[in-house]
């Protein structure tokens, strides 16, 4: 990718940052930032009832629930306090989330970024084109590789707080790319134009993207390891 592009990129990550009032790498270390009181001890206790739609250890077995075994603990208490606020849109998880306290999110946190994720393969029909586009994107429709946030080998990136993609249910990845290009993720009256750490990139890359481009890189990643 062009240090353009990538320069580019990073100014959105920055923008994205302070619009949020999040520094970014902030909050990154699990000993030192808001997961210092996380206990993964607790966060087991606390997700038994999480794993009804996630699976045991965050290994979710239905394609419209996401697997959380070893996500950014960075990621998912975010999404949990967007769930709370009402920014991101989601029937179930809103609910749920507003039941949460600050210690409870740290410890469910921690406790899903300890477990070690595991799933399906990769479609042989689309894991090639899919690795293509998520190593090096394609520069003529300006779409960076997945690769530059997310990692060779899709376990994300704890400082900028990109998300992992290893193991992800693909069909949970075709959605959440269509609702990104949709809007309907971060559907929030409360600063819906700038929901999220990172959300104003994935918002304009899913946008550029064509359903065979979804398919393909969601196939991909859900292979990953």
């Amino acid at each position: 990718m062009a240090k353009t592009m990538r320069a580019g990129w990073a100014g959105l990550a920055l923008l994205g940052a302070g619009l949020f009032g999040i520094q970014s790498g902030a909050a990154a270390d699990s000993n030192t930032g808001p997961f210092s009181n996380g206990s993964v001890q607790e966060g087991a206790t606390k997700t038994a009832v999480c794993s009804s739609c996630h699976g045991p250890n965050g290994n979710s077995t239905n394609p419209d629930w996401p697997r959380l075994a070893g996500q950014s603990a960075v990621y998912i208490a975010e999404q949990l306090q967007l769930f709370k606020a009402g920014v991101r849109n989601n029937p179930t998880m809103m609910p749920m989330a507003s039941t949460l306290s600050d210690k409870d999110m740290n410890d469910v946190a921690v406790y899903y970024q300890a477990q070690t994720p595991q799933g399906l393969e990769a479609d042989p029909s689309y894991w090639q084109a899919g690795e293509t586009l998520y190593r090096r994107g394609d520069r003529a429709r300006n779409i960076p590789a997945c690769v530059a946030c997310h990692g060779p080998g899709g376990r994300g990136n704890l400082d900028a707080g990109y998300p992992a993609l290893r193991a992800q249910q693909a069909v949970y990845v075709v959605k959440q790319l269509n609702d990104y290009a949709s809007g309907a993720r971060y559907a929030g009256a409360k600063n819906p134009a700038q929901p999220s750490r990172n959300g104003a990139m994935m918002l304009t890359i899913a946008k550029r993207l064509t359903p065979e481009d979804i398919r393909n890189v969601a196939s991909y990643v859900q292979g990953l390891r």
